[in-house]
């Protein structure tokens, strides 16, 4: 595993996933939402992030996450490995809920200098908790679709015990 993309619903575990496994491999980590969004939340222009991508993947060994398709095909044609956090709804919408309550309270910094706020998270038709709602099974949908022609190695988790094991067999 030497290129590694992990992917899965928005609030899965991605970021936080790929972050532990990154410093288990010491190898670098690549958060998308980090190319993607500027300051404000403005969006990067297209041809700008699929730039950036490849640039920043344009290496012997890394480990993305992220699932913008739109440069998806810069990404699964580099790697050696996909790790698809495939878990159930329950599971990602209390995540989503409790993530953004406690960004939003804490006013985490992120990307670019973001903040979520409780009136984005909780009240507004940008709230990932709304995003999370309508896109969960659609998507899970979609990556199976598209894994089935992938040529990188598949690794599916269904359940977070499952993806803390793994990670607990590497650092042994």
């Amino acid at each position: 595993m030497e290129r590694i993309v992990v992917i899965g619903t928005s609030c899965s575990g991605k970021t936080t996933f790929a972050r532990e496994f990154a410093k288990i491999l010491d190898i670098e980590h690549i958060e998308l939402d980090a190319l993607y969004w500027e300051p404000n939340w403005k969006v990067r222009d297209s041809e700008q992030f699929k730039s950036l991508v490849e640039s920043r993947t344009n290496k012997a060994r890394w480990i993305v996450d992220g699932n913008y398709s739109m440069v998806r095909d810069i990404l699964w044609l580099r790697a050696t490995t996909i790790i698809w956090l495939n878990y159930a709804f329950p599971i990602v919408l209390y995540r989503a809920i409790v993530r953004s309550f406690k960004r939003s309270m804490t006013k985490e910094v992120l990307f670019s200098g973001n903040q979520e706020s409780f009136r984005r998270s909780f009240l507004s038709k940008e709230s990932i908790i709304l995003w999370v709602i309508n896109t969960h099974s659609e998507n899970r949908r979609r990556y199976s679709s598209l894994l089935s022609s992938a040529s990188a190695k598949l690794i599916e988790f269904k359940t977070t015990n499952e993806t803390k094991k793994f990670l607990k067999n590497l650092m042994l």
